[in-house]
């Protein structure tokens, strides 16, 4: 048996897992799905919400669980367990980026993804900031079209009632890891071919400057957890078979 702790990523909670969690336990492992501080069901103030509280977070469930962990994080999730491998690596079996920002030391989620000259980036999602300017937002139809555009209509349209604003500060934050820490937990990296979000290029130009040991691909958007999730369960469960 293993244990899973599964990261989501911007304007997320822990909903956006309800199609895989059922997946992974139903072959006898432990999954953790939490709504990060300030995400989903779980309020702070946004002034509150950071990577680094994220961070302490994700740590504090890691030495909940008896043993190390599988530690999943997808898209923004990418810089959460990245950091979190820093504070705990001793705690993680391994680190898998579900088409998630892989960062170097220094880089945020901001300098991964701004790019401008990005080849197969056909279009960009609008992101509008709130009232206070300290959080971003987007609209319905950008998130069916960007994040879910492989999604059934139905799931698609649910997740689009469920996205909420994201706080800027997790965005904005530069990496803080080490080759040390960071660098000595096993990494691998689940493609998406058509994702809008983190285009391809981006996503391979990130595991190539921080080498992970296995690649999986999967061809589907975003979001895999609603487009695709028994294909994304199974790797997740060879994963797990392979420790």
């Amino acid at each position: 048996m293993a244990n899973f702790i599964l990261i989501h990523g911007a304007m997320h909670g822990a909903w956006c897992w309800e199609r895989v969690v059922p997946l992974l336990e139903r072959q006898g492992h432990h999954v953790v799905a939490p709504d990060l501080p300030g995400m989903g069901k779980k309020a702070l103030p946004t002034a509150d919400v950071t990577l680094d509280a994220w961070s302490r977070f994700t740590v504090d469930l890691l030495n909940q669980q008896p043993g190390k962990s599988i530690l999943v994080g997808h898209s923004l999730g990418g810089m959460v367990i990245s950091q979190a491998a820093e504070a705990a690596p001793e705690r993680i079996a391994t680190l898998v980026y579900a088409t998630a920002l892989l960062p170097q030391n220094g880089l945020s989620a901001f300098d991964l993804t701004r790019g401008e000259d990005v080849p197969d980036r056909d279009a960009r999602i609008d992101l509008n900031p709130t009232y206070d300017g300290q959080c971003i937002t987007a609209s319905p139809e950008g998130v069916r079209s960007f994040m879910y555009g492989e999604t059934p209509a139905e799931w698609a349209d649910l997740a689009a009632s469920r996205v909420q604003p994201q706080p800027l500060e997790p965005l904005q934050r530069g990496a803080a890891i080490t080759e040390a820490k960071f660098g000595a937990v096993p990494r691998i990296y689940i493609e998406c071919l058509r994702d809008r979000i983190i285009p391809l290029s981006v996503q391979r130009a990130m595991h190539t400057a921080s080498p992970c040991r296995t690649i999986y691909a999967i061809d589907t958007d975003h979001s895999p957890f609603y487009s695709t999730p028994e294909e994304l369960a199974a790797i997740l469960l060879k994963i797990a078979q392979g420790l």
